[in-house]
C-alpha cells in the first residue's frame, strides 16, 4: 500500500486531475494531458525511426542511402545537362522568332568558328548561380503554359522591351560574369582592333564596365526603346489630369501656349517649355493664371528666361503683353563672364492639362528615357558628367543616333542639365 500511494502521488505531477464535488465544482490542475500524450506519440516515433533494423543490416541502410543520394545526385546533373541545350531552350515555340535573329549574329556564325550557346550568355557558370537561374526559370514555364503571356509573335514583340530589360538587369546585376567567361579584357590586342575600338575597350578596361552597357541587341534584336518611356508619359498625363491642376505651383509635362488673357483661342503670347515650374495665382474654367519666374539676360532682347544664371537651361520664351507685364525681382552679374542677368516674373494665362504638381515623376520619366535612349549604343555617361550648358552641345552630337520628337528631346536636355555638374547632379565631379 504505501508503494501504490507513492506512486499516486508521482503521477499527481503529470496528470490532470478535476475534483467535482456536489456542492462545488473545484478543478485542480497539476499537468497537461495532451502534452503528455503528444510527448509519448513523438517518443515511439523517434523510437521507430533510431531503433536498429531486426532485417536489414546498418552497413546494407547506409549503402542504400548512398545509391539513392548518387542516383538523385545523377539525375540533377543530366537533368541541368539536358535543359542546358540551345535545342531544350528553342524546343518551345515561342523561342522561334528569338532563335532565327540568333542564328543571323556573330555569335551564332563567325571567322574564327566559335558558337556561343544560349545556356553562355544565359546561364552563369558557377553552380550556385546556375541553379538560381534554373529555379528562376518557373516563371518562364509559368507564362508559357498558363498565361500564354507571348505565345504569339505579336505578343512577343508587345513584351520584348519588358523580357530585355529582365536580361539586362541580371546580366548588369551579376557583372556580365556569362560574357567575360569568354572575353577577357586582359586578353584583348587592341592593335588588331579598330581605332575606335580600342579607344572604347581601353577605357571599358579601366572602369571594368559591364559588357550589356554597350553591346545591347548583340544577338537578338533590340525591343523599341521608346515603349517603356512613352508609356509612362502616358501616366503622368493620366495621373495630372487625376489632380485637376489644384496645386499652387505646378510644373508642365510638355510645351504650353502662353497668353495675355483667359482665352485658348487668343493670340499666343510665348510658350512655356517642358519640367516648368509656376505659381497658380487665378483659376477660370480650364485656365489658369499663373506667374513664371526666371532670369533674363540685360542686354539681349529678353524674350528667352532661363532657370539660372548664366545658364542656358530654357523655361519661356515671352513676348507681346506678356513680356510687357514683366517685373524685375533682382539683378546680378555673372562673374564668369561679366554679363548682367535679371531676375524676372511675368503673368500669362494657361490651360490646365498636362500640369502637375510634382517634378519628381517627370525626372523619373525624363531618367528612363534617358536610359533607353542613350544606352542603347554604349554606356550613357552620368549626367553630373557635365554643365548645364556643357550637355546641349553633347546631346545635339548623339541626335543622330536616336529617334525623339521635339518635347522629349527638350525634356531630357532639361532633366540632364538639372542634374548637371554644375547644378548639384548626383554624379557631379
Amino acid at each position: 500500500m504505501p508503494e501504490l500511494f507513492i506512486q499516486a502521488i508521482n503521477l499527481i505531477h503529470i496528470v490532470p486531475i478535476r475534483l467535482n464535488h456536489k456542492n462545488s465544482n473545484v478543478t485542480v490542475a497539476y499537468g497537461d494531458h495532451h502534452s503528455l500524450m503528444e510527448s509519448s506519440t513523438m517518443k515511439k516515433l523517434w523510437q521507430m525511426l533510431t531503433k536498429p533494423s531486426s532485417k536489414y543490416s546498418v552497413l546494407a541502410l547506409v549503402l542504400v542511402g548512398i545509391g539513392i543520394t548518387l542516383a538523385g545526385i545523377f539525375a540533377v546533373h543530366k537533368g541541368f545537362e539536358h535543359a542546358s541545350q540551345t535545342e531544350f531552350c528553342t524546343s518551345c515555340h515561342t523561342m522561334q522568332q528569338n532563335y532565327e535573329e540568333y542564328k543571323q549574329s556573330v555569335h551564332f556564325k563567325n571567322a574564327s568558328g566559335v558558337r556561343a550557346e544560349c545556356v553562355d550568355c544565359h546561364q552563369p557558370k558557377d553552380l550556385p548561380s546556375a541553379i538560381q537561374r534554373k529555379l528562376g526559370a518557373w516563371k518562364d514555364v509559368y507564362n508559357h503554359y498558363i498565361t500564354k503571356k507571348i505565345d504569339t509573335p505579336e505578343k512577343f514583340e508587345e513584351h520584348r522591351l519588358e523580357l530585355a530589360q529582365m536580361v539586362w538587369n541580371r546580366m548588369s546585376e551579376q557583372k556580365s560574369k556569362t560574357c567575360k567567361s569568354c572575353h577577357d579584357y586582359s586578353a584583348m590586342d587592341h592593335a588588331k582592333q579598330s581605332p575606335e575600338a580600342a579607344k572604347a575597350m581601353t577605357e571599358a578596361a579601366a572602369k571594368d564596365m559591364n559588357c550589356i552597357e554597350c553591346h545591347k541587341g548583340i544577338a537578338h534584336e533590340l525591343p523599341n526603346m521608346a515603349g517603356g518611356f512613352q508609356k509612362s508619359f502616358q501616366g503622368l498625363q493620366a495621373e495630372a489630369t487625376a489632380q485637376g491642376a489644384k496645386a499652387d505651383k505646378l510644373y508642365s509635362l510638355g510645351e504650353k501656349y502662353l497668353y495675355a488673357t483667359d482665352d485658348a483661342k487668343g493670340k499666343v503670347e510665348g510658350k512655356l517649355l517642358p519640367a516648368s515650374e509656376v505659381t497658380v495665382l487665378e483659376r477660370k474654367g480650364d485656365m489658369l493664371k499663373v506667374e513664371v519666374n526666371g532670369w533674363l539676360e540685360k542686354a539681349g532682347k529678353g524674350r528667352v528666361m532661363t532657370e539660372y544664371m548664366g545658364k542656358r537651361v530654357f523655361k519661356a520664351t515671352i513676348r507681346g503683353e506678356v513680356k510687357a507685364n514683366e517685373k524685375v525681382i533682382k539683378e546680378e552679374t555673372d562673374p564668369a563672364t561679366d554679363i548682367v542677368w535679371q531676375n524676372v516674373a511675368v503673368q500669362a494665362w494657361i490651360t490646365k492639362a498636362d500640369m502637375i504638381d510634382n517634378i519628381q515623376p517627370i525626372w523619373n520619366y525624363a531618367e528612363e528615357m534617358y536610359g533607353s535612349t542613350c544606352n542603347a549604343c554604349h554606356a550613357a555617361p552620368d549626367p553630373g558628367h557635365f554643365t548645364a550648358n556643357g550637355w546641349i552641345a553633347s546631346l545635339k552630337a548623339m541626335s543622330s543616333y536616336y529617334r525623339l520628337t521635339k518635347t522629349e528631346e527638350r525634356t531630357l536636355l532639361k532633366y540632364l542639365q538639372n542634374h548637371g555638374k554644375d547644378t548639384g547632379g548626383a554624379g557631379a565631379h
